[in-house]
Protein backbone atom coordinates (compact mmCIF):
# COMPACT_ATOMS: atom_id res chain seq x y z
CA UNK A 1 0.00 0.00 0.00
CA UNK A 2 3.06 2.19 0.83
CA UNK A 3 4.55 1.45 -2.56
CA UNK A 4 1.44 2.20 -4.67
CA UNK A 5 1.22 5.47 -2.38
CA UNK A 6 4.66 6.28 -3.62
CA UNK A 7 4.09 5.65 -6.94
CA UNK A 8 1.02 7.79 -6.96
CA UNK A 9 2.85 10.78 -6.06
CA UNK A 10 2.04 10.82 -2.69
CA UNK A 11 3.71 13.55 -0.16
CA UNK A 12 6.00 11.43 1.90
CA UNK A 13 6.70 14.43 4.19
CA UNK A 14 3.12 15.15 4.74
CA UNK A 15 1.94 15.90 8.30
CA UNK A 16 -0.66 14.60 10.51
CA UNK A 17 -2.12 17.00 13.39
CA UNK A 18 0.56 16.30 15.48
CA UNK A 19 3.13 16.55 13.14
CA UNK A 20 4.22 13.50 12.33
CA UNK A 21 5.21 12.05 9.16
CA UNK A 22 4.86 8.53 7.75
CA UNK A 23 8.69 8.21 8.18
CA UNK A 24 7.80 8.87 11.92
CA UNK A 25 5.20 6.59 12.33
CA UNK A 26 7.10 3.75 10.91
CA UNK A 27 9.97 4.67 12.80
CA UNK A 28 7.52 4.54 15.67
CA UNK A 29 6.53 1.60 15.08
CA UNK A 30 8.48 -0.32 14.22
CA UNK A 31 7.93 -1.13 10.33
CA UNK A 32 11.28 -1.47 8.25
CA UNK A 33 10.26 -1.72 5.04
CA UNK A 34 8.05 0.80 4.94
CA UNK A 35 10.68 3.13 6.66
CA UNK A 36 12.66 2.02 3.50
CA UNK A 37 10.49 2.69 1.41
CA UNK A 38 9.85 6.39 2.29
CA UNK A 39 13.45 7.16 2.88
CA UNK A 40 14.30 5.56 -0.94
CA UNK A 41 11.18 7.99 -2.39
CA UNK A 42 12.83 10.90 -0.59
CA UNK A 43 10.99 11.10 3.03
CA UNK A 44 12.91 13.75 5.15
CA UNK A 45 14.55 11.78 7.85
CA UNK A 46 14.89 14.85 10.23
CA UNK A 47 11.73 16.36 10.25
CA UNK A 48 10.31 16.80 13.63
CA UNK A 49 6.57 15.84 15.39
CA UNK A 50 5.17 19.03 17.38
CA UNK A 51 6.70 17.62 20.49
CA UNK A 52 10.62 17.97 18.78
CA UNK A 53 10.59 14.34 18.48
CA UNK A 54 12.26 12.76 15.49
CA UNK A 55 11.91 9.51 13.77
CA UNK A 56 15.74 8.43 14.87
CA UNK A 57 14.37 9.63 18.73
CA UNK A 58 11.40 8.01 18.53
CA UNK A 59 12.54 4.75 17.25
CA UNK A 60 15.33 4.26 19.39
CA UNK A 61 13.02 4.75 22.62
CA UNK A 62 10.88 2.45 21.10
CA UNK A 63 13.61 -0.11 20.93
CA UNK A 64 13.88 -0.64 17.45
CA UNK A 65 17.43 -1.00 17.03
CA UNK A 66 17.39 -1.78 13.14
CA UNK A 67 15.15 1.18 12.66
CA UNK A 68 17.38 3.10 14.95
CA UNK A 69 20.81 2.25 12.67
CA UNK A 70 19.04 2.82 9.27
CA UNK A 71 18.01 6.27 10.10
CA UNK A 72 21.44 7.10 11.14
CA UNK A 73 22.59 5.79 8.05
CA UNK A 74 20.49 7.93 6.11
CA UNK A 75 21.60 11.04 7.62
CA UNK A 76 19.63 11.04 10.74
CA UNK A 77 20.82 14.16 13.02
CA UNK A 78 23.50 12.46 15.38
CA UNK A 79 22.55 14.58 18.13
CA UNK A 80 18.95 14.33 18.25
CA UNK A 81 18.29 15.76 21.99
CA UNK A 82 15.26 15.91 23.44
CA UNK A 83 14.29 16.63 26.91
CA UNK A 84 16.67 17.55 28.78
CA UNK A 85 18.93 18.42 26.00
CA UNK A 86 19.44 14.08 26.29
CA UNK A 87 20.12 12.07 23.18
CA UNK A 88 18.82 8.97 22.25
CA UNK A 89 22.35 7.04 23.55
CA UNK A 90 21.79 8.88 26.91
CA UNK A 91 18.37 7.62 27.13
CA UNK A 92 19.13 4.25 25.98
CA UNK A 93 21.91 3.99 28.17
CA UNK A 94 19.53 4.65 31.18
CA UNK A 95 17.49 1.89 30.41
CA UNK A 96 19.91 -0.80 29.50
CA UNK A 97 19.32 -1.14 25.44
CA UNK A 98 22.78 -2.89 24.84
CA UNK A 99 20.97 -3.74 21.22
CA UNK A 100 20.37 -0.14 20.73
CA UNK A 101 23.36 1.06 21.78
CA UNK A 102 25.25 -1.22 19.75
CA UNK A 103 23.78 0.35 16.41
CA UNK A 104 23.99 3.78 17.29
CA UNK A 105 27.47 3.31 18.59
CA UNK A 106 28.78 1.50 15.32
CA UNK A 107 28.23 4.75 13.07
CA UNK A 108 30.51 7.48 12.96
CA UNK A 109 30.17 11.04 14.74
CA UNK A 110 27.84 9.94 17.62
CA UNK A 111 28.43 12.22 20.12
CA UNK A 112 29.21 9.70 22.50
CA UNK A 113 30.26 12.31 25.52
CA UNK A 114 27.15 14.70 24.99
CA UNK A 115 26.30 16.31 28.31
CA UNK A 116 22.88 17.50 29.07
CA UNK A 117 20.74 19.69 30.59
CA UNK A 118 21.36 17.81 34.27
CA UNK A 119 25.44 17.67 33.22
CA UNK A 120 24.84 14.18 32.33
CA UNK A 121 26.37 11.95 29.95
CA UNK A 122 25.48 8.63 28.42
CA UNK A 123 28.01 7.17 30.94
CA UNK A 124 26.65 8.84 33.75
CA UNK A 125 23.22 7.73 33.38
CA UNK A 126 23.87 4.76 32.62
CA UNK A 127 25.53 4.57 36.65
CA UNK A 128 23.35 6.67 38.23
CA UNK A 129 20.03 5.88 36.56
CA UNK A 130 20.88 2.05 35.83
CA UNK A 131 21.09 -0.57 38.33
CA UNK A 132 23.98 -1.79 37.57
CA UNK A 133 23.53 -5.16 36.38
CA UNK A 134 24.71 -6.97 33.23
CA UNK A 135 23.18 -5.10 30.80
CA UNK A 136 24.35 -1.59 32.28
CA UNK A 137 27.85 -3.45 32.59
CA UNK A 138 27.51 -3.91 29.24
CA UNK A 139 26.46 -0.19 28.01
CA UNK A 140 29.31 0.83 30.71
CA UNK A 141 31.86 -1.57 28.21
CA UNK A 142 30.53 -0.34 24.61
CA UNK A 143 30.68 3.59 25.75
CA UNK A 144 34.21 3.55 26.64
CA UNK A 145 35.23 1.54 23.64
CA UNK A 146 33.80 4.04 21.80
CA UNK A 147 35.38 6.63 23.34
CA UNK A 148 32.89 7.52 26.37
CA UNK A 149 35.57 9.95 28.71
CA UNK A 150 35.91 8.12 32.20
CA UNK A 151 36.75 11.28 33.94
CA UNK A 152 34.13 13.52 32.55
CA UNK A 153 32.24 14.62 35.69
CA UNK A 154 28.40 15.39 36.92
CA UNK A 155 27.08 18.65 36.69
CA UNK A 156 27.90 18.94 40.75
CA UNK A 157 31.64 17.36 39.79
CA UNK A 158 31.08 13.87 40.83
CA UNK A 159 32.91 11.24 37.90
CA UNK A 160 31.97 8.50 37.05
CA UNK A 161 33.66 6.23 39.33
CA UNK A 162 32.79 7.82 42.46
CA UNK A 163 29.35 7.36 41.17
CA UNK A 164 29.56 3.81 40.27
CA UNK A 165 31.56 3.16 43.85
CA UNK A 166 28.45 5.46 45.71
CA UNK A 167 26.06 2.67 43.96
CA UNK A 168 28.31 -0.77 45.19
CA UNK A 169 28.47 -1.19 41.25
CA UNK A 170 31.85 -3.03 41.32
CA UNK A 171 32.25 -4.29 38.21
CA UNK A 172 31.05 -0.87 36.52
CA UNK A 173 33.86 0.85 38.84
CA UNK A 174 36.45 -1.95 37.94
CA UNK A 175 35.37 -1.18 34.38
CA UNK A 176 35.69 2.77 34.74
CA UNK A 177 39.05 2.07 36.57
CA UNK A 178 40.34 -0.26 33.85
CA UNK A 179 39.77 3.15 31.34
CA UNK A 180 41.78 5.07 33.44
CA UNK A 181 39.34 6.74 35.85
CA UNK A 182 40.17 8.30 38.63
Amino acid sequence: MVRAQIAARADVNVRDGSGRTPLFLASQNGHVEIARALLAAGANVNLADAAADTPYYVAALARHAELTGILLDAGADRVGTKAYGGTPLIAIAERGWVDVAREILKRPNIPVNHVNNLGWTALIEAIILGRGGPDHQEIVRLLLAYGANPNLPDGQGRSPLSLARDRGYTEIARQLEAAGAR
